[in-house]
């Protein structure tokens, strides 16, 4: 059962209902007010937060689509856990797709892709100064998408397509981790000073290490127990 953990949501004049209670919800999934494996009520969670069951349950299906619950039929909705072997998996795959993609990228970007590159490094600083974990993560997706897109290698960004699910409830995770936001963007940094100096070798070593620390911030998190 969901006990009311929830303030009454305020609106938001410029984001639509459904769109307030999933970003509520991720970020109660984020910081373990809602804990792995706990069920979710769509009745409890929209008297929770004084909204109808229509919003939250978009705001479910969203979540869903993006690795943070899952639903089993005929049983309910329950938050996702995540294991030492789901973060080694997916990490394993990850970062050998991210040292060949940041490789190719400097072989390959285009010179307006790179400068798009250095527009989102100069987003994702901004939203650290604010400290908006969303649109941190945002940029953060944005910013690698636009390196697999530089790859101008389709089988690498179908890959990364299929990984899309589970790779933004880890990221998500770990970006929330003290410390982390600031860490990776300085990699980011490095990542497109190699990109855009053509060093091939340099691009694939940061490109790697920087996907090997996320890992190590998520082992962290579960070796704390925060996560079943």
């Amino acid at each position: 059962m969901t006990e009311r953990r929830f303030q009454v949501l305020k609106l938001n004049n410029f984001k639509p209902l459904r769109e307030v209670v999933f970003e509520t919800l991720r970020e109660a999934i984020i910081k373990g007010v809602l804990k792995p494996g706990e069920r979710l009520m769509e009745k409890q969670l929209a008297e929770n937060m004084g909204v109808s069951r229509t919003p939250v349950r978009e705001a479910i299906r969203k979540l869903e689509l993006e690795g943070f619950v899952r639903v089993i039929p005929r049983k309910g909705t329950y938050v996702s856990e995540i294991s030492f072997t789901d973060v080694r998996e997916i990490y394993e795959i990850r970062a050998s797709l991210e040292a060949l993609a940041c490789g190719l990228a400097a072989q390959r970007a285009a010179p307006e892709q790179i400068e798009e590159m250095k527009r989102y490094l100069a987003e994702e600083k901004d939203y650290l100064v604010i400290e908006d974990l969303s649109l941190t993560v945002k940029t953060d997706v944005g910013l690698h998408e636009l390196i697999y897109q530089a790859t101008s290698n389709e089988r690498i960004m179908g890959i990364m397509n299929n990984l899309k699910k589970h790779l933004y409830r880890l990221r998500s995770t770990s970006l929330a981790y003290p410390g982390r936001k600031e860490k990776s963007l300085e990699e980011h940094q490095e990542i497109v000073q190699a990109i855009a100096k053509r060093d091939v070798e340099l691009a694939q070593k940061l490109g790697k290490e920087h996907i090997l620390r996320a890992q190590a911030t998520m082992f962290a998190l579960l070796s704390k127990g925060e996560f079943k």
